[in-house]
C-alpha cells in the first residue's frame, strides 16, 4: 500500500482521558506501522507542555494547541498565538459571566481557582471534560491563573453552567473565534474551546501533508470528540473511537472499537497499517 500520514488525537483516542501512557497495543501498532514507512503525527487540543510526555514514544511530529503550533520532527510549521487585545477581550468577557476559563500557552497551561469544584458537581462528560477532571486531580502543571506572566496564549478553554453565559463573548468575538462546544448529551454543563478561526486541526493536517508532500487522499486521521471535527473533515480517511462524539461518527469513513478495548491498534489492523 502507499505510504499514509496518520494523525491521532490524544485524550479519549490515543490515551483513556487524561493519561500520558498509551496502551501497549497502541505502542506496538504504532511502531510496527512506522517500521512500516507510515508516518504518525500527534494531533490535539493539548499544547506542547501538555502533550511532551507523549513525544517520548517516537511520534514523527505534532499538531498541538488545536492547530495553533505545529512541529514536524525539529522543524515548527506553524506559530499563532492570539493577540494580546484578543486575550484580554475574551478573557475579561467570560470573567464578567462567570465563566471558568484555562488559558494555554505553548510551554504553560493556567485556569481559574474554583475550577476543580466546579468540574466536581457537573455531571456527565467526554474525553476533554475528564482530561481537564484528572488533569486537576493529579496536579498536572496547571497553575493558577494569578501566576500567569503576560507569556502567548494559544486557546481558552471555557466551562459554564449555560449558553448564555457565553453570549457576549460571542457577540464581540465570533467573528474571529470559534466557539467549540463538545457534544454532551444530558450534560448539566457546557464545555468547549475558543480557537483562532485562522487555524484548527484540518489546516495542521495540511500543512504537514504539505511539508511532507503527502496527497491528502493518503492521509489517515482518528479522533473522539468535537475538537476533531476539522481533522477528520480534512483527512483521506477518518475513524472515530466507538466511545465517541455521535456526531463525529457521523462525519468519520469508519468507527473503530473505543480507546479503553484496544482501540488504536485495531483501527490500523483494518487499515493496514501494520503489515
Amino acid at each position: 500500500m502507499s505510504r499514509k500520514l496518520i494523525f491521532l488525537d490524544i485524550d479519549g483516542t490515543l490515551t483513556s482521558p487524561g493519561s500520558n501512557v498509551p496502551p501497549q497495543s497502541a505502542l506496538e501498532a504504532i511502531r510496527r506501522a512506522q517500521a512500516a514507512g507510515h508516518k504518525v503525527v500527534l494531533c490535539t487540543g493539548r499544547n506542547l507542555d501538555m502533550l511532551s510526555p507523549l513525544l517520548a514514544y517516537g511520534f514523527d511530529g505534532a499538531v498541538a494547541s488545536g492547530g495553533g503550533y505545529v512541529v514536524y520532527g525539529n522543524e515548527v510549521l506553524y506559530d499563532c498565538p492570539m493577540t494580546e487585545d484578543q486575550r484580554l477581550l475574551a478573557m475579561d468577557l467570560l470573567a464578567q459571566q462567570g465563566v471558568f476559563r484555562t488559558i494555554e500557552a505553548k510551554d504553560a497551561t493556567y485556569g481559574d481557582e474554583g475550577m476543580a469544584d466546579f468540574l466536581g458537581a457537573v455531571s456527565g462528560g467526554n474525553s476533554e471534560l475528564v482530561r481537564w477532571r484528572k488533569a486537576l486531580e493529579d496536579d498536572l502543571n496547571i497553575q493558577p491563573m494569578s501566576r500567569y506572566d503576560g507569556r502567548p496564549i494559544y486557546k481558552i478553554v471555557f466551562m459554564c453552567a449555560g449558553a448564555d453565559q457565553l453570549k457576549p463573548a460571542r457577540e464581540a468575538l465570533e467573528r474571529e473565534f470559534c466557539f467549540l462546544v463538545q457534544d454532551i448529551s444530558g450534560a448539566n454543563y457546557i464545555n468547549g474551546e475558543l480557537i483562532n478561526r485562522k487555524f484548527d486541526k484540518g489546516t495542521g493536517v495540511r500543512l504537514v501533508a504539505r511539508a511532507l508532500g503527502v496527497d491528502l487522499a493518503d492521509t489517515i486521521g482518528f479522533g473522539d470528540s468535537m475538537n476533531d471535527l476539522e481533522m477528520i473533515r480534512t483527512v483521506g480517511t477518518s475513524v472515530c473511537m466507538a466511545n465517541g462524539s455521535p456526531t463525529l461518527k457521523a462525519h468519520s469513513t469508519m468507527i473503530c472499537p473505543a480507546v479503553d478495548e484496544d482501540g488504536l491498534a485495531r483501527g490500523f489492523a483494518q487499515l493496514g497499517l501494520t503489515e
